[in-house]
């Protein structure tokens, strides 16, 4: 009998801990600036992502001479452990390109962009990573995409469920945050994210940690006057809580810090955008470790 017992208290422990509700992520090292000169230059440098591999950065800048349409995407390969000289991908277009953001299996690189052929305002889109390059750029569909913006998308580490940001009616307040569940190649009608985390400030620029569940995503109650924090929300019985600012070791005092994205060569990494300090002339790419 006693060992009866004891085997379903054991039980009962195990599936608590699985269960589990993610805990608040920390920091035990100051973010270190990525690729000073290559990927963090005098140009605003936004939303890094790193290969599976860990051997092709990319990410966007807004004024960085020398792209197809001076908000562009921008490359960098490291070869013998040091990052290449930047060249803009080859998927820009004349418009607005922004927020790329590789798969788990590092097989797409998705994107954002207002370039002809979408729906309205910004887009999202994905293209196939090739040997040497990258494929034609695929339009996500109506059932992503709206007349409004799409922001930076973010496939799940499982390859199931797309995170993205929208202004489109149906949400909140303004930018919300949105799932997309992948099927079949394609995604199903977007959601907004159930729970607290969407309110009448601005929510967008999300992506999901390691554990495949929590996330770390931008608010502000106004874009165009209030500084941006970084914030982390967990789930609970299928639902977002409001969300916690994370610590002063990644948000920049009195300066915006947004651009959050999960480092997939080390997961236990996260990449993000700020000026620091906060007069700064220009914004810059950042990674940090963090600890869950």
């Amino acid at each position: 009998m006693r060992f009866a017992c004891a085997l379903i208290a054991l039980l009962a422990a195990g599936c608590a801990w699985r269960h589990a509700a993610p805990r608040e992520p920390t920091f035990p090292a100051d973010p270190a600036l990525f690729a000073p000169g290559i990927a963090s230059t005098e140009f605003s440098d936004v939303r890094l992502t790193i290969s599976p591999d860990g051997r092709t950065a990319l990410w966007f800048s807004r004024n960085r001479p020398g792209g197809a349409g001076g908000y562009d995407i921008w490359m960098s390969r490291r070869v013998r452990g040091v990052w290449r000289p930047a060249e803009p991908v080859s998927f820009n277009s004349p418009g607005r390109d922004f927020d790329p953001a590789f798969s788990a299996d590092g097989k797409h690189v998705y994107f954002c962009s207002d370039r002809p052929g979408g729906l309205g305002g910004d887009d999202l889109y994905r293209v196939r990573v090739l040997r040497e390059g990258f494929g034609a750029p695929e339009h996500l569909g109506s059932d992503v995409n709206s007349a409004a913006n799409e922001w930076a998308p973010m496939l799940s580490a499982d390859g199931r469920t797309l995170l993205l940001s929208s202004n489109a009616e149906g949400g909140a307040g303004q930018m919300d945050l949105y799932t997309s569940r992948a099927n079949a190649g394609s995604f199903e009608v977007r959601r907004p994210l159930p729970g607290d985390i969407n309110t009448a400030d601005e929510e967008f620029d999300a992506t999901f940690l390691e554990d495949n569940e929590s996330i770390v995503f931008s608010r502000t109650r106004d874009l165009r006057t209030d500084n941006v924090r970084l914030f982390h929300a967990r789930p609970a019985a299928g639902a977002y809580d409001l969300g916690s600012p994370l610590p002063a070791i990644v948000n920049t005092a009195d300066s915006d810090t947004y651009a959050p994205m999960l480092d997939w060569s080390r997961h236990n990494s996260l990449t993000f955008t700020t000026r620091r300090p906060a007069d700064a002339a220009s914004v810059d790419v950042y990674v940090v470790r963090y600890q869950q």
